[in-house]
């Protein structure tokens, strides 16, 4: 069967969440699922897909836009269906979505340490920029 890409339903939620814990199992407290969901949901809940093989969440991503740039968040894909294509067509999903609302560029947050991904996001166009990144937890 092959994998469907579509928006999040409410009834994807413990599959997303065992997705997350499986792929980020060290992110921080605020970025888990009973923290993120909901919040996306409460702000722009149709820039947020699952991909599903047998009605089983295998893959995610969530995305922003502010008017002027675009964003990507929790890209994600099971370890076993990794390597197949289907972490591009959720980036393409997710392009496609934002650049139909105007968005003209595309921004994302590789961690420094994580040297796979930031080349997964190479092979699609992606290029490091000089910029620092800086937060602040309200």
């Amino acid at each position: 069967m092959p994998i469907a890409i579509r928006r999040f339903d409410s009834g994807d939620f413990a599959g997303v969440e065992a997705l997350w814990n499986a792929c980020f199992p060290d992110d921080p407290p605020h970025n888990r699922a009973a923290v993120a969901i909901p919040q996306k949901l409460a702000f722009q809940p149709d820039l947020f897909w699952v991909a599903l093989l047998d009605d089983r969440v295998v893959g995610s991503i969530m995305a922003g836009y502010d008017g002027h740039r675009g964003w990507l968040y929790s890209v994600a894909v099971l370890p076993g269906e990794q390597r197949h294509g289907l972490g591009t067509q959720l980036v393409r999903t997710a392009e496609a979505a934002l650049q139909s609302l105007g968005c003209s560029k595309v921004n994302l947050q590789v961690r420094d340490t994580n040297r796979a991904v930031a080349a997964f996001y190479a092979r699609l166009g992606y290029a490091e920029e000089p910029r620092i990144s800086m937060g602040r937890r309200l």
